[in-house]
């Protein structure tokens, strides 16, 4: 790598690691001390001013400034390692050497390198996280006692010595849980630079929330014509916990995901949506220390040899009350889970994945903005819809609109709790009302709002795709396609949303 994409990946290492595949990375943790924080942001402003070939004005020069100025707003400005245990949670997580990327014997090696490292990780972690409140150290308070799930002191002393080190992040958090400040909202501007510097555009909370609404009342119409076509005597709140309930049972989970995933593959291929769908897409539950994620995708990242990628689905644990197993399953719909598939698989992010391991340049391979990232994904499940996917199944515009619901509650949820506009209580409430959450589910998600005030980025991704849309619709006249869309887009791998071209994209 050139100096200035190094300088910025050191900055980044689990990421890199595992959604670039950058695995000299592996085994090792990012120091995360307030004095190590510091010596990488030094680094990243040598880096810059001396420039490292990247031609001045170029797409990847745009995008490496775009991310640099980011590190500079989250952890220079905002200090969030001092805040946010999430980013030393990343940096302690195991689970990235699952994958079969590399031989095992390799993979456990980095592995056991890594799980060395945790002592002095969990030190800069104690250290840095002087911040922490108390509603974000209770939400994250779960996470971090899992990230210690399988390791058994009996595996060695490298383990014990992990495990006492968990310990102490554990107990740290914990007493902030008890005993730390209330207040957890970043504020109105910092919210906005925290965005704003993540993809290279500013940021007009109040006008964000205005298209939030607006998305939420189109995405209502939506659902109110699927369930009128499903059950024209009932309202959506009426028949919704209905279309929830009608799920498979934990044994068929990851059978029922499978299956979707075949056919959804399928629809992609024959439509046309996006330029490459080879590779291996594996569907299986999640690892254990990510058994909190009911669904997620993890690619063949760009920078390594190709190898499967996986469909992680999560059913509930056998030794699970009744009642939480029931709801967990809900997720898994037969409304719900194909817009899920949809947006894990294809064509949303294993088709992203593909299209990014063929990305012209390192930058472009290396570095992805989330807000595209998941607002692909989200974008991807009304294309299918768009396209006909089930057309005969009002169920699956029902998926669709629910499962929109949610992502499009989280963006004015973050900014209310953040502004101050609106509390946890007011935001499970929000999430009850909009996105017809059982009262549990939508108080995780109101809680997940006080710790990852960007969780909006799916809704706000998807917006600036579609405008993306119009706008290169309105250029290509006749000649646009989503076909080629699609394909021109991606060829930009994930670029963050200000890089997106005013004017729209050239097609071929």
């Amino acid at each position: 790598m050139e100096q200035r994409l190094r300088a910025v990946c050191d900055l980044m290492v689990p990421t890199v690691r595992e959604t670039a595949g950058r695995h000299e990375y592996d085994g090792r943790v990012q120091d995360l001390s307030p004095d190590g924080v510091r010596a990488g942001l030094a680094a990243v402003r040598r880096a810059r001013a001396a420039g490292d070939g990247t031609a001045p004005g170029s797409p990847d020069d745009a995008q490496l400034t775009v991310f640099e100025d980011a590190l500079e707003t989250q952890l220079g400005t905002l200090q969030l390692h001092r805040r946010d245990p999430y980013l030393h949670l990343s940096n302690l997580e195991l689970a990235c050497y699952d994958r079969d990327y590399a031989p095992a014997e390799e993979r456990a090696i980095a592995r056991r390198r890594h799980l060395a490292a945790w002592p002095d990780a969990v030190d800069a972690a104690i250290a840095s996280l002087d911040r922490l409140s108390a509603p974000v150290a209770a939400a994250l308070l779960g996470a971090v006692r899992g990230l210690a799930v399988g390791l058994d002191p009996g595996q060695g002393a490298e383990t014990q010595d992990a495990l006492a080190a968990h310990a102490r992040l554990v107990g740290h958090v914990a007493r902030a849980a008890d005993h730390g400040e209330p207040e957890f909202a970043l504020g109105g501007d910092a919210l906005a630079a925290l965005m704003g510097s993540q993809e290279g555009l500013p940021v007009d909370l109040g006008r964000l929330a205005e298209r939030a609404d607006a998305e939420r009342d189109r995405l209502r119409d939506l659902l109110t014509e699927a369930c009128g076509a499903l059950d024209p005597g009932r309202a959506p709140a009426d028949l919704v916990p209905d279309l929830l309930a009608d799920h498979p049972g934990a044994e068929a989970v990851v059978p029922e995901a499978a299956r979707l995933a075949g056919e959804l593959l399928a629809f992609t291929r024959e439509h046309e949506l996006v330029p490459y769908t080879d590779g291996d897409c594996l569907v299986g539950p999640a690892p254990e220390s990510r058994r909190w994620s009911t669904a997620m995708l993890t690619w063949a990242g760009p920078g390594e040899p190709d190898a499967p990628s996986w469909y992680h689905v999560t059913p509930p644990d056998p030794d699970w009350p009744a009642g939480a197993a029931e709801e967990w399953l809900t997720v898994f719909s037969r409304t719900t889970l194909p817009a899920i598939t949809a947006h894990e698989v294809a064509p949303g992010h294993f088709a992203h994945g593909r299209a990014l391991r063929r990305a012209a340049t390192p930058v472009r391979r290396t570095l992805h903005s989330l807000a595209f990232c998941e607002g692909w994904a989200h974008y991807a499940e009304e294309v299918c819809l768009e396209e006909g996917f089930r057309a005969g199944d009002a169920r699956f515009a029902a998926g669709v609109a629910l499962e929109a619901l949610v992502r499009v509650t989280r963006l004015s949820c973050a900014i209310g709790l953040h502004t101050g506009a609106m509390d946890v209580a007011e935001a499970t409430r929000r999430f009850m009302a909009d996105a017809h959450l059982p009262r549990a589910g939508a108080a995780a998600e109101a809680r997940r709002g006080t710790f990852d005030a960007g969780y909006g980025r799916y809704t706000w991704g998807k917006l600036e795709i579609l405008a993306l849309r119009e706008r290169t619709r309105a250029a290509a006249g006749s000649g646009f396609t989503p076909a080629r869309f699609h394909a021109a887009l991606l060829e930009l791998g994930s670029p963050p949303l200000g890089l997106l071209p005013a004017r729209g994209l050239p097609l071929r």
